[in-house]
């Protein structure tokens, strides 16, 4: 976790000549301080926002005659510093962001990278497709997506987002674009998901969509006592789920350790669904603007504040247990969009963590090993009155990617609010956290992380794996063009 950076001066940018400086403007690069998603750290650079090949092409003849590198920027929704690149050249994709071809009979779209979640889900749901792995906000791209091989709360039975990519077109930093498939360009293929775009910039991505019959999903919530109740219930219910994710109250300790909620949806059959033309139009979907009509959601996060405290935490968790456990067993019809976006639920939410923003710590662990593990992070967290603001319980299946968190087991996310006073606190916690996490043969999520060290990144993916993926970057990226933050911090020294 890097501490923030404001100015010019704090950070050293390089001393670019005149005439270089005019260049990289006259190309409507903008020097702007870019953020972590999480707002605990950011750093300046020079922001490009590309809108095709040919001005995605430009950018990296830039970057070659300036001698600075280029970090790739999505949606901007990674936690840590995976999507910002101090000093050098930021590639934002929010522009490049068309739908190339869709086929609403296969279910096939080809789409170029900035194309958000959202955009995604309203041009394919009303000819009845929904993306096969959604975030939990719809704010990220399938370019951010694929690089970072994203998951959900079906990731164990569907997999990441990579397992339903069957093509990409990808640029190298030489400006040449290759197409790759699981059987052409393959050992790309599989580095360039999941390789947090260190190889090269997606062009175009070739996805399959998920088939749906209604725009509903039956949801069913169940309390959960401890979190070896919520283990028992995940087991159980898996065969049966089309989703399943857990809320796990990180401050309940003793008999409650781990207490929670789970959430268990299945997709609706074909012919359930009496009225599935109305239930797919998008009008149905979206969340509104307003909560019962009245509230508007762009101001629930100033409520928030009363919350984002360890006490006022301890009272908000008590009460939405009471609630789960009140209405245990309840079922309901909830849209799809209103079950996979409870991030977007409400706006700006994040900024009820306060100006230190927050990080998320996400381990993977083994299904044998991951509830004592979770328990023994739960218990630590705690002994440091450092307890995580939301805990999100998934279960995962292993994946063909070469730098892959994936693996048959569990995951925890844990938020962590940032302050001035605690920051130092909560980097030596997450240190002992690691060893947990490696003695049980856990994995970590670049996506989230703010605070991996390369001695971590070693012992969960390997040396040899780390080996190949800098062969492979040697190869395709001679001149380490493409760089951030997060590669220079973990992969970037042998």
């Amino acid at each position: 976790m890097q501490d923030k950076q404001y100015n010019v001066d704090e950070l050293g940018m390089p001393q670019l000549s005149v005439a270089l400086s005019k260049e990289l403007k006259r190309f409507d690069g903008r020097l702007e301080d870019v953020p972590a998603w999480g707002g605990a750290s950011s750093g300046m650079g020079w922001v490009f926002r590309p809108i095709n090949t040919d001005q995605l092409a430009e950018v990296f003849a830039i970057a070659h005659k300036t001698d600075l590198s280029i970090g790739l920027r999505g949606g901007g929704n990674s936690y840590g510093d995976a999507a910002y690149n101090s000093n050098g050249i930021v590639l934002d994709l929010c522009r490049f962001n068309r739908v190339l071809d869709w086929n609403p009979e296969t279910g096939v779209i080809r789409a170029e990278p900035g194309l958000t979640i959202h955009q995604l889900w309203e041009y394919t749901v009303e000819d009845g497709w929904w993306p096969p792995v959604a975030t939990g906000t719809a704010k990220t791209t399938l370019g951010g997506c694929a690089a970072m091989n994203v998951h959900g709360k079906n990731a164990f039975k569907v997999g990441p987002i990579g397992d339903h990519i069957l093509e990409f077109d990808l640029m190298l930093p030489s400006g040449e674009i290759i197409t790759c498939r699981r059987n052409e360009n393959s050992d790309i293929f599989f580095a360039a998901i999941g390789g947090f775009g260190m190889l090269g910039c997606f062009t175009s991505i070739t996805l399959q969509m998920k088939r749906v019959y209604s725009g509903l999903l039956d949801v069913v919530a169940l309390a959960s006592t401890d979190l070896s109740v919520m283990f028992e219930q995940f087991r159980a219910l898996l065969p049966t789920s089309d989703y399943l994710v857990g809320w796990v109250d990180g401050v309940a300790s003793g008999n409650g350790l781990g207490r929670g909620q789970i959430h268990k949806a299945n997709y609706l059959e074909k012919g359930v669904d009496p009225y599935p033309e109305q239930s797919l139009r998008v009008d149905n979907q979206n969340l509104g603007d307003t909560i019962f009509g009245i509230v508007p959601r762009s101001i629930i996060w100033q409520g928030m504040r009363l919350f984002t405290n360890n006490y006022g935490l301890r009272a908000a968790n008590l009460g939405k247990y009471a609630v789960s456990y009140a209405t245990s067993g309840s079922k309901i019809r909830q849209p799809h969009a209103q079950f996979h976006f409870l991030l977007d639920y409400v706006p700006n939410w994040k900024k009820s963590y306060g100006g230190g923003g927050l990080i998320q710590y996400q381990p993977f662990i083994p299904r044998d090993s991951a509830e004592n593990a979770f328990k023994t992070i739960l218990r630590t967290t705690q002994r440091h009155d450092l307890p995580t603001y939301l805990g999100v319980l998934k279960r995962h299946r292993p994946d063909a990617f070469l730098m892959t968190h994936g693996l048959d087991g569990f995951s925890l996310a844990l938020d962590f609010r940032i302050t001035q006073a605690n920051r130092q606190r909560i980097v030596r916690m997450v240190r002992e956290l690691d060893e947990i996490v490696l003695d049980a043969g856990g994995r970590f999520y670049p996506a989230k992380d703010s605070t991996l060290r390369p001695s971590v990144a070693t012992a969960y993916l390997g040396a040899d794996t780390i080996a190949r993926f800098r062969e492979l970057k040697q190869r395709y990226d001679p001149d380490s063009v493409l760089q951030t933050n997060l590669w220079r911090r973990v992969f970037m020294t042998p």
